[in-house]
């Protein structure tokens, strides 16, 4: 295979010193060409601004090939022999555009840099997040090694958390030549301005409302499975169902599973697809039973390999509906011929209201797949009471008696705002709002601006003089970061060199603290966490769940789990205060002082604290003392019990994620100079769950590590296929999973409850039902009153494993109302082979005995 076809633009690339833009755009043609392209007027366009040196604003509907223009960005920047950045804001699409890139121009000339890694960081093209060029933009400034910035989906600044990031850059690299990309620009003649005043070169705005596909819209006043069923019927499908909450596109899954959307053979084909794939999660039954129904189901609360499932099943045809959430508009590789929205409005994290034009369209932009569909459909249901109140006025007919006796059904009192036709018709010929600045000024920002060399406090001052906003917001981010500056000053963190000390650029300030290329907030928590491992006990018996909340404490909080831990306990509470005799009225407002679990949260907060006043920079609101991982790990709680515990089945994704987040934080941020074999224990224990569970999530960040695999992609050859994962590969991990099995039977014969330990032990040879447990352990109950499931019963001493070629044997002692040893052990056998093909240790129960 000639290197021609391995890198069609890379071997096109014009001699360094035959850089003419004619023959430039001529060669990206002939590429055009090869891929058996037609180019729309607006690519055309926009791709003669680009050669022609312009900024470019490209401001096209979704599937009118944004992504061609700006291949043809980095084509021109290589031919130059300069640099190009792609940012977008989802780390999945920075790795898809960076394997996509890889193909064209070879995995020599691409890098990528998320805050999960980095490959190849000093290659002409990089596929970066929006926050990596911003902290870049703000250390170096115009001696940044930028010469081409593509800003995907650039409606993202005006987000409310991450806006600033898409604003920086447009005010810190005036070397570089933009393209900003949107389906959904508001405002967009300002930002030709912007660029030009800060580059001094013309900006072409590209706009176009004609789509590849076009687009039908309906509104609705049939209930939610009629309008389905119809939509099927008329041939409209594969239907995205839009839901607001993952609460409720779970619910409506569920809703449509009276009516069979498959065909025989579809559910066969579905059936065959699913041969091997492991469903096994607490969620994965009832997650079957919609798929195998044909009715597909994507949030961000399931597990990611499920998810997957559900896009290459769509991909495949085979799933007609597909009930979802918003988060459609970014990064959701699913095929849609109609979107259907179930409201109109939204809670946004403060309060609920219609959705804005830019969100309506975004996501209604989805419908309709090019080369498959002529025409998409959108349509929007009303809301349910007035579907209702129609049909109640349907069934009166011209009676006047009856219909003055219909009693009118109610719009919901919360999580409501008004909607109807009028308003459907404004959402689909509206212009998106004007995009709004989000800027806001951090100890951060000042650090690496006051860290460049030359004359930091000015470019400052030049940087908040240029902020989108209005003169009155410019003073305010003045002022702001006046008091900053005085603070780190104050702090030790920067100081001002004297006139005779400046270096040759002038510098002025001097900072004192040492921040990685890739600074971002939660990495200076990171650093927080060094210091900090450092004071605690090593020879403490819970040094190693010490370490892991001073992890768990830089990470985010999932609201969701800590929501369900604190309901936990203030139901404990509550039944423990009734009995007690506390009047109601007490209780609640006992209740309502409680919190969920936070370890060792007095020597975080000081410790933070102190940490501050050196680096004052991490603001003191960012410290998050919190117990999931290191309660899994303590209560050897496998990741189906804690998702059980505290039912959680629609939110395994979001417990995945936080659990992966702590492995990686764990292995990465910890120094192995403090890292004990305790500690080691819990890092291994964390890491057999996510794989176990799901083990994408690792294999992918293994996988973006690893810049050797995009040659199978670049050789046109498939990439080597995972292995499944074997869950006794690693000896050490299959112990803490056999461990975590062991004590959930424990649990079970500590509450006695023998139903669930039926269910823990492998069924057949062996017949454990629940009334053979309860003969088993009579007698033990007779000699104790309790089985204890505290620390010290969770001790490793109290399992004994022997390792055999086929089989382990266990051993799991019972500990006493005493914390002793009772006499009594669970022993046993668990079976290798079959443990490999149940991804879990499967356990044989032989006896229970004393």
């Amino acid at each position: 295979m000639t290197l021609a076809v391995l890198t069609p633009l890379a071997s096109r690339l014009p001699a360094p010193d035959d850089v003419d833009p004619t023959l430039v755009f001529d060669r990206f043609l002939d590429y055009v060409a090869e891929k058996e392209l037609e180019l729309y007027p607006a690519q055309e366009e926009a791709l003669l601004e680009i050669v022609g040196g312009k900024n470019v604003i490209l401001n096209t509907p979704t599937g009118s090939g944004k992504s061609l223009v700006a291949t043809a960005m980095h084509f021109l920047a290589m031919s130059q022999g300069k640099r190009s950045f792609y940012t977008c804001p989802i780390k999945a699409l920075v790795s898809e555009k960076f394997f996509a890139l890889c193909r064209d121009f070879g995995p020599d000339n691409v890098g990528m840099m998320t805050g999960d890694a980095s490959v190849n960081r000093d290659a002409p093209i990089i596929c970066c997040t929006a926050e990596i060029l911003s902290n870049i933009a703000l250390r170096e400034g115009e001696r940044a090694d930028v010469d081409y910035v593509i800003m995907d989906e650039f409606h993202y600044y005006a987000d409310r958390e991450r806006g600033v990031a898409w604003q920086v850059p447009l005010l810190t690299l005036p070397q570089a030549t933009f393209l900003l990309m949107s389906a959904t620009l508001g405002g967009a003649d300002q930002f030709a301005k912007v660029l030009t005043n800060l580059n001094g070169k013309e900006t072409a705005l590209v706009r176009s409302r004609e789509r590849p596909v076009p687009l039908d819209f309906e509104y609705r006043e049939t209930p939610l499975h009629e309008t389905v069923h119809d939509l099927v019927q008329k041939g409209r499908a594969p239907i995205y169902i839009v839901n607001f909450t993952q609460r409720a596109a779970a619910e409506e899954a569920q809703n449509l599973m009276s009516l069979d959307y498959a065909s025989k053979d579809d559910k066969r084909a579905i059936a065959k697809a699913l041969e091997g794939v492991r469903l096994d999660s607490p969620y994965g039954k009832e997650f079957s039973r919609f798929v195998r129904h044909g009715i597909g189901l994507h949030h961000a609360g399931l597990l990611p390999k499920y998810r997957l499932l559900v896009e290459k099943l769509a991909q495949k045809g085979l799933l007609k509906v597909i009930c979802g959430t918003d988060t459609l508009g970014v990064g959701v590789n699913i095929p849609i011929r109609t979107v259907l929205f179930t409201k109109l409005c939204k809670y946004d994290g403060q309060k609920t209201a219609i959705l804005s034009v830019r969100d309506f369209q975004q996501i209604a932009g989805r419908a309709g797949r090019k080369g498959f569909d002529d025409r998409g459909t959108v349509v929007a249901q009303a809301p349910e009471h007035a579907i209702e109140n129609l049909r109640l006025e349907a069934k009166a007919g011209n009676d006047p008696v009856k219909k003055k006796r219909i009693v009118r059904k109610k719009p919901p009192e919360k999580g409501y705002v008004h909607w109807d036709r009028s308003t459907f018709d404004r959402l689909i010929a509206g212009e998106p709002e004007p995009l709004v600045s989000r800027f806001s000024v951090s100890h951060g920002m000042m650090l690496n601006v006051l860290g460049r060399e030359g004359d930091g406090c000015r470019a400052m001052k030049t940087l908040l003089s240029e902020v989108h906003e209005t003169p009155a917001q410019r003073r305010i981010h003045k002022k702001t970061a006046l008091s900053m500056f005085r603070s780190l000053v104050r702090g030790g963190v920067i100081e001002l060199v004297p006139l005779a000390e400046r270096d040759e650029t002038g510098r002025k300030v001097r900072v004192n603290a040492d921040l990685q290329e890739d600074f971002t907030i939660n990495h200076a928590l990171g650093l927080w966490l060094v210091e900090t491992v450092e004071l605690l006990d090593r020879d403490s018996d819970i040094y190693a769940l010490d370490v892991l909340t001073l992890v768990e404490s830089i990470l985010e909080n999932p609201d969701l789990l800590l929501m369900k831990q604190l309901d936990k306990l203030k139901r404990e509470k509550m039944i423990e205060l009734k009995a007690a005799g506390m009047e109601f009225e007490d209780r609640v407002a006992e209740l309502d002082k409680m919190e969920y679990p936070k370890p060792n949260a007095d020597f975080i907060y000081e410790s933070f604290n102190e940490f501050a006043k050196k680096h004052p920079w991490v603001g003191r609101e960012n410290i998050r003392p919190k117990s999931i991982a290191r309660e899994m790990f303590e209560g050897l709680w496998s990741f189906s019990d804690y998702v059980k515990e505290y039912e959680l089945q629609r939110s395994e994704g979001l417990l995945l994620r936080y659990l992966s987040d702590v492995y990686k934080a764990l292995l990465q941020t910890v120094p192995d100079r403090e890292k004990t074999d305790e500690l080691d224990d819990v890092e291994i224990f964390l890491g057999a769950i996510v794989r176990q569970v799901d083990s994408s999530l690792i294999e992918e960040w293994e996988r973006m590590k690893n810049p050797d695999r995009v040659m199978a992609v670049v050789e046109g050859k498939p990439e080597p296929k995972e292995e499944l994962f074997d869950v006794t590969t690693d000896t050490r991990a299959f112990i803490a999973l056999i461990r975590n099995e062991l004590f959930a039977l424990v649990r079970a014969i500590a509450r006695r409850d023998y139903v669930e330990a039926t269910e823990i032990v492998e069924p057949g040879g062996e017949d454990w039902t629940p009334r053979r447990f309860e003969e088993a352990l009579a007698p033990f109950w007779e000699e104790h009153g309790e089985v204890r499931t505290d620390p010290k019963a969770r001790s490793p001493e109290n399992t004994q494993i022997r390792q055999w070629p086929f089989i382990w044997e266990f051993s799991q002692v019972l500990v006493d109302e005493e914390g002793e040893s009772s006499g009594w052990a669970l022993e046993g056998v668990i079976d290798l082979d079959k443990s490999r093909e149940a991804n879990r240790p499967v356990i044989s129960l032989r006896r229970i005995s004393s």
